[in-house]
């Protein structure tokens, strides 16, 4: 079963939400033939690249939010995110375009170890506040990660997959996305062989409690055996 997760790097609720479904896939009976895809999908994408905002001040202009409420909504993040295991440190931290990073998920998905990239750079902006948006701090996290420092480079450098990220968030338009984290499960093929339908796809919006993405997972995995076209 193939299942692609649109996020954004600096989308607090996806790392949250990431932490949740790995929860449910860890007890999952059939994650060994579970594949993880890591799509992209960027919350600002016509913010200049290279530049970072105050992540705070972002947020207030957005949503209208008074100086008091934008940190108490840090503050409740903060403790959703501790209650999954995560250290927040959100006070002070900036935000930005994210097509640099997007890009370098791409290349670590090519080279097999997309998971531990992504992982890298959730933990470098929400806990170290170390910068995803400047390119010299992107291709050391992504060597830190297991990804060569010259590939890193050159892929920021030539911008070689800027069209995989336009795709991707092209892909969650059509879907009808207009939020992340976004999931969706396809289901395995049927018994005979033959690929499930992909009306049988399952989506999953949010970053839901862990007993709701078990409920998906056995959901997408039981039920395409037994439907009939």
């Amino acid at each position: 079963m193939r299942i692609d997760i649109w996020s954004d790097l600096v989308c607090p609720w996806c790392y949250i939400g990431k932490r949740r479904f790995e929860q449910a896939l860890a007890s999952f009976a059939h994650r060994d033939d579970v594949a993880i895809v890591h799509r992209s999908y960027q919350l600002d994408p016509h913010s200049p690249r290279g530049t970072t905002a105050d992540r705070r001040q972002m947020l207030q202009q957005k949503y209208g939010w008074s100086p008091i409420q934008a940190q108490e909504m840090d503050a409740r993040m903060v403790q959703t995110a501790a209650a999954e295991g995560l250290e927040y440190r959100l006070a002070g931290g900036v935000t930005g375009n994210t097509m640099d990073a997007h890009q370098l998920v791409h290349l670590a998905a090519d080279r097999g170890i997309q998971d531990a990239v992504v992982e890298r750079l959730y933990r470098a902006h929400f806990t170290e506040q170390r910068s995803i948006f400047d390119r010299d701090s992107l291709v050391t996290l992504a060597v830190e990660a297991g990804l060569d420092p010259d590939a890193a480079r050159g892929v920021l450098q030539r911008d070689a997959y800027a069209n995989a990220v336009a795709a991707d968030n092209a892909d969650a338009r059509s879907l009808g996305v207009n939020g992340v984290p976004f999931f969706v499960l396809a289901p395995p093929p049927r018994v005979d062989g033959t690929p499930a339908p992909s009306r049988q796809r399952l989506g999953v919006s949010g970053a839901q409690p862990v007993a709701t993405f078990s409920a998906a997972l056995d959901r997408a995995w039981t039920e395409p055996a037994s439907s009939a076209e």
